[in-house]
């Protein structure tokens, strides 16, 4: 456990705090239960102190710092907010190897919604349950976005279990926006997944040396795999049977290889030579200089597509606007999207002073004023409030299609195993976009490989370390 340089002496209630991660399993070999945090918010102290987060680097981890910095500490005036960024394909390893050690440099880690299952399992995080019944109003949420960044055992798509217990709370909200050059195929964005493959085709031939698409493809963090898992989707395609703990069979049946088939035949070929390994940033590369006709990236990450100092498309925000567009993602048998962001959690090995400012930062980020002001600084908030609000709808073009979206997500597996679930996936589908497997080969490689993690019953440090 990491302590401050001066410790001052504890409230009665921060010592229950101590006394609940000791014994709640957090520190001890082969605990399988998360250290439960108090419902009431411990006294908070007077001295100098510096709250730790553990994200990775993309815009909304420095947008984050800023904003707290100059907000939470108009009240907490003695706290300073550090965000610390570790490249994305380093970021779960980054975290779970301070958890194997239990010690964190890191009060507040960001986790993806799938690695709740893990941190929860190996007790690495505190259970806010108790804390969130008495703290947050969780009808200001939609059920699916509370349960998908906080609960576990996760509940059934579009439902949350008001009786299972929460580890976490939304940070920020996210999904894939579907971005087109107005200037080349029109103002009306495709309805449909094949109609977007058709004009994709027909603006590829129309403007040589403009690709028709731009998506993840990269065989790292989880590109590679969101890009089949949103296909599968949207051709009608499940990845697993939760309640059987089944793979084999089901993502691999006939809608999961007509989905691969889309994504490797049809969708392939509309990208740029050497786009293999492409992820976030080399996607919003391609859309800023040009090269793409209709391109798919995180909502969250496309802010910079705006800016003429990163643009070849215009020199002002509105020159730019005139040639991009963003729409939700087209529907084809199903209208799912991929469900994208993070909660934030509190380390079970922070000390109780961080602790416990820890969850008052988490009570004061979830009220509706400081939501509304985090959309406005470039954040993507879950509450319901915040994202019809006019200062998230108006603080981007996109944002208007995150809030449309919301109704549609589907999440990945929520299980202890999910970094080699999803390593598997990543490694097989970057092969056959790369051409190292026959899209069929991949997709029952997958299938199997999953299946038999799953059945190995690795829950326990299932991350793949």
């Amino acid at each position: 456990m990491r302590y401050p340089k001066r410790i001052g002496r504890l409230s009665v209630a921060a010592m229950l705090l101590a006394t609940a991660v000791a014994c709640g399993g957090g520190a001890d070999e082969g605990a399988t239960s998360a250290p439960k945090a108090p419902a009431d918010i411990p006294e908070l102290t007077k001295d100098p102190l510096t709250l730790s987060f553990i994200w990775f680097d993309w815009p909304p981890a420095h947008a984050l710092e800023a904003f707290a910095n100059a907000e939470y500490t108009k009240g907490r005036s003695n706290v300073t907010i550090k965000v610390n960024t570790v490249p994305n394909a380093n970021w779960h390893d980054a975290m779970f190897t301070q958890f194997a050690a239990h010690k964190t440099d890191f009060d507040i880690p960001i986790l993806d919604s799938q690695h709740i299952g893990e941190a929860v399992t190996n007790g690495n995080i505190l259970d806010l349950t108790d804390f969130v019944k008495k703290n947050i109003d969780v009808n200001a949420y939609n059920p699916y976005l509370l349960a998908a960044y906080g609960q576990y055992p996760q509940a059934e798509t579009g439902k949350r279990d008001e009786n299972a217990s929460l580890y976490g709370l939304p940070l920020l909200g996210d999904t894939w926006t579907m971005i087109y050059r107005k200037d080349l195929i029109g103002d009306n964005p495709p309805k449909t997944w094949d109609e977007m493959i058709s004009v994709a085709q027909k603006c590829q031939t129309d403007n040589p040396g403009v690709s028709g698409l731009a998506f993840h493809q990269a065989n790292g963090s989880d590109a590679a795999a969101v890009t089949y898992n949103t296909v599968n989707g949207i051709y009608g395609g499940n990845l697993w049977d939760p309640k059987a703990r089944k793979i084999n069979g089901i993502m691999n049946d006939a809608a999961g290889q007509e989905a691969m088939d889309v994504l490797v035949n049809k969708m392939k070929p509309l990208t740029a030579p050497g786009s293999g390994n492409w992820f976030i940033d080399e996607v919003n590369a391609a859309v800023a200089q040009g090269k793409a006709c209709i391109a798919f990236n995180w909502i969250a990450a496309s802010g910079g597509l705006l800016d003429p100092k990163q643009s070849t498309l215009g020199t002002t925000r509105e020159e730019i606007l005139g040639k991009l567009g963003f729409a939700t993602l087209p529907s084809q048998k199903t209208d799912l999207v991929p469900l994208g962001g993070m909660g934030m959690h509190v380390s079970a090995y922070s000390s109780p002073e961080k602790q416990a400012e820890a969850l008052n930062f988490m009570k004061w980020f979830e009220q509706a004023d400081v939501q509304k002001k985090w959309a406005a600084a470039g954040g993507v908030p879950s509450r319901t409030d915040a994202l019809q609000s006019p200062e998230f709808l108006n603080a981007g073009p996109f944002n208007k299609v995150y809030t449309d979206s919301v109704s549609r997500m589907r999440d990945m597996w929520n299980v202890p195993e999910y970094a080699r679930l999803v390593d598997i996936e990543n490694t097989n589908v970057n092969a056959a976009l790369n051409g190292a497997k026959p899209p069929k080969q991949a997709l029952d490689d997958i299938a199997k490989e999953q299946q038999a993690v799953l059945d190995a019953g690795s829950g326990k440090g299932g991350g793949g370390l």
